[in-house]
This record gives structure tokens, sequence and C-alpha cells, in this order.
């Protein structure tokens, strides 16, 4: 296959057709291009960027290279939601069953991460016994029984992404708007879903640096995938400071579990204030109701957040949480060994303020690359990740705490790390002598393709309520 009338094309700021994405991607998959064209015209694609008929035809042909799911008649909507990534996200843990307990099917397929901290799937795998890789008909039959699934990618869902993903990595042409958007959405798309979430991270810590750029791809994303038949909407973040109080794959595991936990025994919301979880409950919250917007199951924002928080603070999602743990193999005797174990890695440090003073900074990135640097993340695909090592029991932002309070624990490998990783730790803390103000954490959402915006001011402290209703941009 000659992909060179292509890379002159793209290269020359031309465009190229429906019919010429499906031939690439076809190529791609078959080996018939060799890696050297891809990497031109990916290099090209990254320079001159792509128009959106081109993402969508790139991203539905991507779509179409492998397995495409087609579920039951069932009154249950199909939904999913996806993360840019951020340090501490382990949100895709206690939602999936939150919405499963909620109505709705949940075929969550997800992915590894590269750089800091571990993906989705280096978590659950931190849990003995726990399976991500399931026959298309057991997850099938899971979602259809449990009500949630979350597996890896196999073999035949979107292989072209697999190759032009290495492939961009490879070539420093990852950070290309319409390559995200289709490496994204095929995979989602591919899902069968009836309804997305989106949650695009802006800040330091995350992919997109500026709101600017996090609202352009999530405007993108939120378009095509309503295009093609999905409804959507996205949340765009703040990724400055890390999300709950734990970076670390198993550290996240356990905390999620602590928190549905915590929500299966609350009679109220209130009941939780303090424990440094808000941030946890406003995404969770907000990713919940706006699936329930979405699917019409809610006409309004008020509506949506009683239902979410009705069945969040009952045992429902626990229970989900637990079917689903069982369902892909999981050893509860041997989990629930390890939730109650201070530490799975050999030795942990605990780290104090030297001052009195108020939680002004907490440096996201500045953990992410400590628990990166540990072990717990990975520079290249093929690096293990150690599930044991990260941070915890990080005080939050705006807390008050004196000379000698907990700023957070380390967990380490030896002890020749631990000084160093304190180090780090201490550094990615400022304390203040005022309180700092409020900053929030949900800071936009993009709608549906007609233009409508849902704007949210959510603040960490969970108290702030968006607006009752889709309002016009």
């Amino acid at each position: 296959m000659n992909a060179l009338p292509w890379i002159e094309s793209k290269r020359d700021g031309g465009t190229l057709s429906e019919a010429d994405l499906r031939a690439f991607v076809q190529g791609v998959v078959q080996g018939t291009i060799p890696d050297y064209q891809i990497s031109a015209l990916l290099m090209a694609i990254y320079f001159r960027g792509m128009d959106p008929r081109e993402t969508a035809a790139l991203t539905l042909a991507m779509r179409d290279s492998g397995r495409v799911f087609r579920w039951p008649v069932d009154p249950r909507p199909v939904v999913d939601k996806h993360s840019t990534g951020g340090v501490g996200d382990k949100v895709s843990l206690p939602l999936a069953p939150l919405l499963a307990a909620l109505g709705f099917r949940v075929p969550m397929i997800s992915g590894r991460a590269l750089g800091i901290t571990g993906g989705t799937l280096d978590k659950l795998e931190s849990i003995p016994g726990y399976c991500t890789r399931l026959a298309p008909e057991r997850f099938v039959a899971q979602v259809q029984e449990v009500g949630c699934a979350i597996v890896g990618q196999t073999e035949d869902l979107v292989p072209a992404d697999r190759k032009l993903y290495a492939l961009r990595d490879a070539t420093g042409t990852v950070p290309s708007l319409p390559l995200i958007t289709s490496s994204i959405l095929s995979k989602k798309l591919a899902e069968g879903l009836d309804a997305l979430v989106l949650d695009v991270k802006c800040g330091r810590a995350a992919f997109m640096r500026t709101y600017e750029e996090a609202r352009a791809l999530a405007r993108a994303m939120v378009d095509l995938a309503e295009s093609s038949g999905v409804r959507t909407c996205a949340l765009i973040t703040d990724m400055n400071i890390p999300l709950g109080r734990a970076v670390g794959n198993w550290l996240e595991v356990k905390e999620s579990h602590q928190w549905l936990e915590a929500c299966a025994r609350a009679s109220a919301p209130a009941s939780l204030v303090g424990r440094g979880w808000e941030d946890l409950r406003c995404l969770i919250s907000g990713c919940a109701a706006g699936l329930l917007l979405l699917t019409g199951r809610a006409g309004d924002w008020e509506t949506a957040m009683r239902q979410v928080e009705s069945c969040l603070f009952s045992p429902a999602p626990l229970d989900r949480w637990w079917a689903m743990l069982t369902a892909q193999g999981a050893d509860r005797e041997a989990f629930e060994r390890q939730l109650r174990a201070e530490s799975l890695a050999p030795v942990m440090v605990e780290v104090h303020a030297d001052r009195d003073g108020w939680v002004t900074d907490c440096d996201a990135r500045q953990l992410g690359e400590l628990v990166r640097d540990l072990g717990g993340g990975r520079r290249t695909a093929e690096d293990p990740v150690d599930p044991a090592v990260g941070v915890d029991e990080l005080a939050v932002y705006g807390q008050h705490i004196r000379k000698g309070d907990l700023l957070g624990r380390v967990h380490v490998r030896d002890r020749g790390q631990a000084v160093e990783a304190a180090r780090r730790l201490r550094a990615a803390f400022q304390l203040g002598d005022m309180a700092p103000p409020d900053r929030p954490l949900l800071l936009d959402w993009v709608g549906p393709a007609d233009g409508r915006v849902l704007a949210v001011r959510g603040q960490r402290d969970g108290r702030s309520q968006p607006p009752g209703s889709w309002s016009e941009a």
C-alpha cells in the first residue's frame, strides 16, 4: 500500500477523504504500511491538524478496525466515563458500581498509564485474583448480570489504536487534538454506549495544562461523540492538587473501598465532612448526575443529584463493588487482609509539618513524579509497576495544621529511598499564615453538540451546587 500521497497531501495542508483514512487504518492493522510512513503521516497531522470531518472519519475507521459491542435489549442505558488522567484519580473505581446501582449498565474498558502514577488497570491488579482480561462473551454476561465490569482492551477491540498510540508515543506526536480525540473516542464508541461523560483535566499535573486547551479538547470530543449517536457531556476539572488523600495503585484502591464503606454507613453527606473526601464526592456525584441528565432519567440538576445521593448513601454501591470484584475473580479473604494492613510496602514513613499554618498548596505533579520514581508509574509501556508504593493520609488544601501534624505518609521498598521520598513529599506542600481562597474542582461542563453548556462552580468542599438546567452557551 502506497501511503506517500497521503503524507504529501497532509504535509502540504491538504485534507484526506473518508476513503483515504479507512484505507490508512486498514493498512495499519494489516501491517501493509511500514512504521516509518505511519510515523510520517502522524507527524504531518501533528503539525497540520485535521478538520472535524477528517477527525470523525479517522475515529470511525479506528472504531471499525475491530469488535464493536452490541448489547441485549434492556431498559438500562449503557454508559461509561473517561478521564484524561490525573494524580490520585481513582474516580472510576467507585463510580462504576454507583452507576450500576443507579440502574445503568457500565462496560468500562480502561487502560494503563504512562508517566505519572498508574492507570485504572494498574490499580485493580493490586487486588489479589482480580482479572482485567475477560473474554468478550464473559464481559457482556457480567455487565448484564452485575451491571458493571472494568477490564482492559482486548486484542480485537480497536487494534488500530494500539499500533498508532505506540508510534505516537515514540515520535512525540501524542499532544495532537485530533489524534487524542480519535484515540479516546474510537474505544468508547466501540463499547456500544448510549451516553458518555468525559472528565477533561487541566493544570500542572494534567495532559492539558490550561483551561483553554482542556475546553477545546472537551468540545471536540463532545461534538464528535454526539454526531456518532452517543449522548455526551464533559466536565472540565482542576488537576493542580491531587484527588483524595492517596496516590499509588494499591493505596488508591484502599481509599476507594474505604470511601464506599463510609458512604454505605453514612446517613447523609454531612456524615463525611472532614474526612478529606469532599473532592471525590463532588466529582463522582457530578459524573453520575451528568449521565442521569443525558439519558433523560432526570430532568434537571437538583433531581439528578437527589437520585445520586439517595443511592450513594446506601449499601447498594458497596454491594455492587463486591459483586464486580467477585465476578472478576478477586480473592475476598486476601483482599480483606490487605485492607487491614497498614502498608503493603516494607517501609512506611510519616512526614510531619515543621510549622503551624494553612495548607495553601499541594503540588500534584511533584507527588505524581515522586510516586512514579518510587516505581508506582512507568516511563515506557514495558516498565513494571509496583502496586505497594505511594503516598497517603495527605493533608488537604485549605486544612489548618499545627507543627508536628501529619502532612502524609510515604510507602517505599527500602529505607534508602525513605529519606529522599519524605523530603520530596514535604516539598510538595506549602503552608501559609492565612486560609487560602476556595479552589474550584469543577470548572465547567461542556454540553451536547447543540452548543449548550452547564456552568458548574462546584467547590472542593462540596457545598456549592451548579444550576438546575442546561443553559445556552
